[in-house]
């Protein structure tokens, strides 16, 4: 097979398996970016040996996986790449297009899992008392940007909303019960979020600024979204917002390395089990399928008390006087 054809079975192969995703599992479009990524990575490799995603045999396979490792990529990323390629097979299996699974019997780089990084209730209050100066002392198109960034804080750290999910709502998920917000999150799966006070505050001061920079932002303007933008979407882009935090966490004089939407999920996380919420009521509130995803936050409230008590504990070994 010559290469344009290599090139074409695979992206047919590759086409095929994400209309799949998105039509039956209503995967977002970051993750089949994703999975895109990782098949045409993994489709170029095998086409140095003259292979198709489709020809691949688990001798291709092994050398592949080898190849990850001997280029240094991380555990995380090598377990992804397979992971992507069986779900790849198993869908080629379903249509019969395989007969069987050139992944079979491989597993994934063993990986310590990765406690979420987060944010102490103190360094989230100074980002938002942050944000709230900016609003005070910035004029004209400043302060509109100053006020949207302070009420994506607020509704952010209220209800941990992924940050695609944020960014997108759309202007008519204020309809209704303001004290709520109905977002749809991964796989279309819709779930109801509360609003702070602080949140609700902060969204009727954002609708309320009226205009500035040419645009109307009264609640009657006629756009689809909540947080529009020139962007090609339509709506401020989530690359956009983080920058916009981490310029915030380094005026509020946090490490903008460790400030980003992401983070500010997890404390939301964290701070509501902290404080004795439900494993469950949290689940739901995040939009978590398995619970086991939700049950990360229980090692890092863990963590935090370890910590504790090695610091305090007057038995620590941090404690012992050195002889």
């Amino acid at each position: 097979m010559s290469d344009p054809d290599r090139v074409r079975a695979n992206s047919r192969s590759i086409e095929f398996f994400l209309d799949m995703l998105a039509a039956e599992r209503g995967a977002a479009e970051n993750t089949l970016a994703a999975y895109r990524r990782d098949l045409e990575h993994a489709a170029h490799v095998f086409g140095r040996s003259g292979n198709t995603l489709v020809s691949a045999s688990p001798e291709v396979i092994a050398r592949y996986l080898t190849s990850l490792g001997e280029e240094g990529l991380a555990p995380s990323s090598r377990a992804r790449k397979l992971s992507a390629l069986r779900q790849l097979y198993r869908f080629l299996i379903a249509e019969g297009t395989v007969d069987e699974d050139p992944t079979h019997g491989f597993s994934g780089p063993r990986r310590a899992r990765a406690l979420p990084k987060t944010l102490s209730i103190n360094e989230v209050d100074q980002l938002i008392e942050t944000a709230k100066r900016r609003t005070d002392l910035t004029h004209g198109a400043e302060r509109y940007r100053a006020v949207r960034l302070h009420c994506l804080l607020e509704v952010l750290y209220a209800t941990g909303l992924r940050v695609t999910e944020l960014v997108s709502l759309p202007r008519d998920v204020l309809t209704g019960d303001d004290r709520i917000l109905t977002v749809k999150g991964k796989g279309g799966r819709e779930r109801i979020v509360p609003l702070s006070s602080n949140a609700r505050a902060a969204l009727q001061c954002y609708l309320q600024l009226g205009t500035t920079a040419g645009e109307s932002l009264s609640p009657t303007v006629a756009t689809r979204w909540l947080f529009p933008s020139k962007s090609a979407k339509g709506h401020l882009t989530r690359q956009r917002f983080g920058q916009d935090l981490k310029e915030l966490a380094e005026e509020a004089g946090l490490d903008p390395e460790r400030v980003s939407p992401h983070v500010l999920r997890h404390a939301f996380a964290s701070h509501l089990l902290d404080r004795g919420a439900d494993l469950r009521a949290v689940q739901q509130l995040l939009g978590h399928a398995d619970i086991s995803t939700t049950e990360i936050y229980t090692h890092v409230l863990q963590e935090r008390l370890k910590k504790l008590v090695e610091q305090h504990h007057p038995l620590s070994e941090l404690k012992k006087p050195t002889t």
